[in-house]
């Protein structure tokens, strides 16, 4: 391995298990990222990267069944062989097959190994051609009870660990806890003693992003405090939390609905946060169901 260089990752799994979405997530943590390679093309791209650290300082692959018996084969042999075996790290995802089958099943997709016998069967069949894999694994998730971001933060926490010196990632989210509390998060800030927009009619249909609710929150000094508050508790304490070895820093703020107040407030301390030059990801869960 080029000295200095990052461990490539491999991610691979079942197919139905969350791959793209681990793959959309390294993308955010700055990883040039490339799904479905071919198993017989990845000596050639190891070759290419490693060449040009400057442009692809990580690399992220994702790799599955679709590339047949023979690529996975390859990708085997290479991972045994290799003189540095630090030089790849392999993420592999998988879930319950009764959940695998649930999801094609809504999505109405095929499954890659369909073409003989029913769905069943073809996850019998990948799961036995990526057993290799699987006992290779550097990290295992299984995501049969994991929403998109929960599983996108177990991936930025685990495959993200380590790769920066201190918290270089901000997770703001959004939520209503009517539909309750999000799982895997740091902190979470409760905004419902703040006055709420739901009960002013033009503003009900309408959310935290709109600059008319916008303006009618910054009209209340109560929302003004509790804004500065916050976004300077984060602000104190992000050093002492980056000593714990953290990559990554997950904060929640509900409302009751998680249409109105918590939403501006994700979107404003949002903007304050990437000032200072860190990455910021914002979720609106209620928004984006």
């Amino acid at each position: 391995m080029t000295d200095g260089a990052a461990p490539m990752v491999v991610i691979t799994g079942m197919s139905g298990s969350g791959k793209s979405l681990a793959l959309n997530a390294l993308e955010d943590l700055g990883y040039y990222c490339v799904d479905n390679l071919p198993g017989g093309l990845l000596a050639g791209l190891v070759a290419e990267t490693r060449s040009r650290p400057e442009r692809y300082p990580r690399v992220a692959i994702g790799i599955d069944a679709r590339t047949g018996d023979d690529g996975l084969e390859r990708l085997v042999g290479l991972l045994d062989g290799l003189p540095h075996p630090s030089e790849f790290r392999l993420l592999f995802l998988e879930a319950q097959t009764a959940v695998i089958a649930r999801r094609f099943s809504e999505t109405r997709r095929r499954h890659p190994l369909a073409d003989v016998g029913g769905l069943e069967t073809a996850i019998a069949d990948e799961r036995r051609l990526l057993a290799p894999l699987r006992e290779r694994a550097d990290w295992i998730i299984d995501t049969s009870e994991t929403n998109i971001h929960q599983l996108r933060r177990q991936v930025l926490r685990q495959v993200g660990q380590g790769d920066f010196g201190g918290i270089q990632t901000l997770v703001l989210e959004s939520f209503g806890f009517k539909n309750g509390v999000p799982l895997d998060v740091d902190f979470v800030f409760d905004a419902r003693c703040l006055p709420n927009p739901h009960w002013i009619a033009e503003l009900r249909p309408r959310t935290g992003l709109d600059s008319e609710v916008r303006d009618w929150l910054e009209s209340h000094d109560r929302v003004e405090a509790f804004h500065d508050d916050v976004l300077g508790f984060i602000q104190r304490w992000l050093p002492a939390l980056a000593e714990d070895q953290r990559s990554l820093l997950t904060i929640a703020i509900g409302c009751t609905g998680g249409q109105h107040r918590s939403v501006y407030l994700v979107d404003r301390m949002a903007t304050a946060m990437a000032a200072n030059a860190r990455r910021v990801i914002v979720s609106h869960r209620e928004l984006e169901r």
